[in-house]
């Protein structure tokens, strides 16, 4: 994910959160943010407009047998934290929300 000070973001291989990771399919493609904060911290809020490309993870971990059509457009949002080192991080909730499990973002480092 690349977010630009525009407020455009380009996305790689993104998977769905809360229930619609279980549906296996990552999604790539062009879209914009928003940093808000609503008084319970803040919220990076990440919308595909334009869909460019649509993989499945490996393995699948859709327990349906049925294949579920990935959405052309689509919507996260990623909560903002900071590790112990003040670094920012990013994550969202996958799978059923009450097992709290979390997708954590990661920075690629500059060469």
């Amino acid at each position: 994910m690349e977010l630009r000070e525009d407020g455009t973001a380009l996305l790689e291989k993104l998977d769905g959160q809360d229930f619609d990771f279980d549906d296996g399919w990552r999604l790539s493609g062009t879209g914009t943010w928003q940093l808000t904060d609503d008084g319970g911290g803040q919220v990076l809020r990440l919308a595909l407009s334009a869909r460019t490309r649509v993989e499945s993870r490996s393995p699948a971990t859709a327990t349906d047998t049925s294949t579920p059509t990935p959405p052309s457009t689509y919507a996260w949002s990623f909560y903002v934290d900071r590790d112990k080192h003040d670094e920012v991080r990013l994550f969202f909730f996958y799978g059923d929300p009450d097992a709290g499990n979390r997708y954590v973002m990661t920075r690629e480092t500059g060469s």
